[in-house]
């Protein structure tokens, strides 16, 4: 069964590295990288690096949405891509060689008219039909009213088709219902409940709030460097990270989304299917600007995971 993703605010990610970061100086850099991204397309080039089909969908226009087309067509990701009269952002990522600091810069998205956001939905609407799970990861675009994905839950939910989804702030907060998997960071969790999440309990007690009141079935809670926390109504479950060196952290929580997503839909069970996920972030955090990890390397991984896990 295929997995559709949508990332309603794309961009090109260029990466580059300088000896340090100065003001005012001119700071002679690397060669840039240039990385397709977005949530949901770095979550389908995660779920295909994996071998599972899967369809990006995302809104591209101008000169930089041409150049971004080609780069997700180079990875293999099949692609229906939505025309839009604003161009595509670009964001830029330094790394700072003397210290390993990495300096991010994010761009607001191409403003999409109501019209061009309908074919965005009606696209969604004509590939979930024949999916199973529906992935929306990202922030949105100027012009996209924040309740836009609850009216992408609703499409789901009609379609019989089971959303996960990955975004913040008042995108987060207008979602009331209909998701099947949200995985917020704590960060998010917190803005989300409007309050800070300093304990487990405290964690544990905020996923499960967004469970009883029906905003989604299961929760999952990236930790960062201490792991992830899946809620669900029936218990919670706390999982460790793996620790590995961090050549380039952009895209690591999109590709846990697309490690969890493809096992999911392999019938895995749940703690399975996160150990696939974190398995798949670790192995994203070793590689170059935001591309997906190795197979080799997330197979690895996810045999530490589930060995450990078993070991205990």
């Amino acid at each position: 069964m295929s997995i559709v993703t949508l990332t309603m605010n794309p961009a090109i990610d260029i990466a580059t590295g300088v000896e340090r970061v100065r003001p005012t100086d001119k700071m002679r850099c690397t060669p840039p990288r240039f990385d397709p991204g977005g949530g949901g397309i770095n979550v389908a080039r995660a779920v295909a690096a994996l071998g599972a089909p899967v369809t990006a969908v995302f809104p591209s226009g101008g000169p930089a949405g041409v150049l971004l087309e080609d780069l997700v067509r180079v990875t293999g990701v099949p692609t229906r891509t939505i025309p839009v009269a604003t161009q595509t952002r670009q964001n830029i990522a330094v790394t700072e060689d003397a210290s390993g600091d990495q300096y991010r810069f994010v761009f607001p998205g191409a403003r999409l008219t109501a019209p061009e956001q309908h074919r965005c939905l009606a696209e969604v609407e004509r590939l979930a039909a024949g999916c199973e799970y529906l992935v929306a990861s990202g922030s949105l675009p100027p012009g996209v009213p924040a309740h836009f994905y609850q009216t992408l839950a609703d499409l789901a939910a009609d379609l019989g088709v089971r959303l996960i989804l990955d975004t913040s702030g008042a995108a987060l907060r207008a979602v009331r219902g209909g998701v099947y998997l949200m995985k917020p960071s704590v960060r998010e969790l917190a803005d989300l409940v409007g309050g800070p999440l300093p304990a487990p309990a405290d964690r544990i007690a905020a996923a499960r709030r967004l469970i009883d009141t029906g905003v989604s079935e299961i929760v999952v809670v990236s930790l960062g460097a201490e792991g992830a926390l899946a809620v669900r109504a029936g218990g919670a479950q706390r999982f460790e990270a793996i620790e590995v060196t961090v050549r380039s952290g952009i895209g690591a929580g999109d590709a846990m989304v697309g490690g969890m997503t493809v096992g999911l839909s392999r019938g895995l069970p749940l703690d399975d299917a996160v150990r696939l996920g974190i398995a798949s972030a670790t192995a994203a955090l070793g590689t170059p600007g935001t591309a997906p990890g190795h197979p080799a390397r997330i197979a690895e991984l996810y045999r530490e995971t589930t060995a450990a896990a078993t070991a205990r």
